[in-house]
């Protein structure tokens, strides 16, 4: 039997042809733009995420990725692996000039930045009724200090050293915020660091179910540390952002959102203008506490290596920039 095409059929057909070419068309200008976070105890992760749902739309998809945290978060730029990720200030200042702790290697100098988002708190963690009032106090202790690839592994350690405490006077473990709080819990680990904005879902559960302290991180030590690494910034956790845990001062980082040449100036230069838009705005001030911190105004504040192009574009229409 023969088979005929009316107009009004071919008319039809056209259309559905014409309508898969615009779909196809459309989703291969579809961009990815991945997120490198950190653990999913901390605060990089939900805030990632947070960023990635307010700013993803049909053809910017973004999504945020679990990690080891700020260097590993480098590397995976570097490598390709990710079109952005979340570094401490100190780590992303260290990479793109070769020093610190990239002294010998390669400069990361195709590191690039779209925003600084909010301090990040050094906590120093230990189980209820311890007994140590210092970082001086956590000699013989069994203390984690995050895992290799982290921003707070490098900042544990300059913080030791401050106080007088090496590696070897201490049994280290190098875990995550989760990890090491379960284990604090169990008793295996006496005391556990962790950068990172406040509250942390990890520092949280433990607060509510075992009970714990923060370990001020204070005093003459302190303050040279901070004259020292000038990236550190004397901070204080609040009364009752943990359970039954009193203000205690400490220090801080900047939390830095980072990318790199590779990436386009238009496309990035769409997601700094979307991460200033009243829809993320929303996002953040009704998500995470650390939500509230991340603002247009303090964008440009401690950023030790350059802007990329396209956020460079966003903030000078926004008046932020000559």
């Amino acid at each position: 039997m023969a088979f005929q095409i009316t107009r009004r059929g071919l008319a039809v057909l056209a259309a559905g042809v014409a309508a898969g070419l615009f779909a196809g068309a459309a989703l291969a200008q579809q961009q990815f733009f991945r997120i490198g976070t950190g653990g999913t105890g901390g605060t990089y992760y939900p805030v990632g995420g947070m960023i990635a749902n307010a700013i993803s739309t049909p053809t910017l998809v973004s999504t945020a990725v679990a990690s080891n945290g700020s260097v590993a978060n480098v590397n995976a730029i570097v490598s390709g692996e990710s079109e952005s990720g979340f570094s401490q200030a100190d780590v992303a200042t260290w990479a793109y000039t070769g020093t610190g702790v990239y002294t010998g290697k390669p400069k990361v100098d195709i590191l690039r930045a779209i925003a600084n988002l909010y301090p990040e708190s050094v906590h120093l963690v230990v189980k209820k009724g311890l007994g140590v009032k210092s970082p001086a106090g956590l000699k013989g202790k069994r203390v984690s200090l995050d895992e290799p690839g982290s921003g707070t592994l490098i900042n544990a350690k300059a913080i030791l050293a401050a106080y007088g405490v090496t590696e070897k006077d201490i049994k280290p473990e190098y875990l995550k915020p989760n990890q090491a709080g379960e284990k604090l819990k169990d008793g295996s680990v006496d005391a556990f660091f962790f950068t990172g904005g406040f509250p942390a879902g990890a520092i949280s559960e433990l607060a509510a179910t075992t009970g714990i302290e923060l370990v001020p991180i204070a005093g003459p030590q302190a303050d040279k540390l901070r004259g020292e690494l000038k990236f550190f910034a004397a901070d204080e956790i609040p009364a009752g952002t943990y359970k039954d845990v009193p203000a205690t001062k400490t220090v801080a980082v900047g939390a830095q959102w980072v990318t790199s040449t590779k990436m386009s100036a238009d496309v990035v230069y769409a997601v700094t203008k979307a991460m200033w838009s009243d829809k993320t705005r929303a996002v953040l001030d009704a998500g995470h506490a650390k939500g509230k911190a991340i603002r247009k105004e303090t964008a440009l504040l401690g950023l030790g290596i350059p802007l990329h192009p396209g956020a460079e574009k966003f903030y000078k229409e926004a008046g932020l920039l000559k």
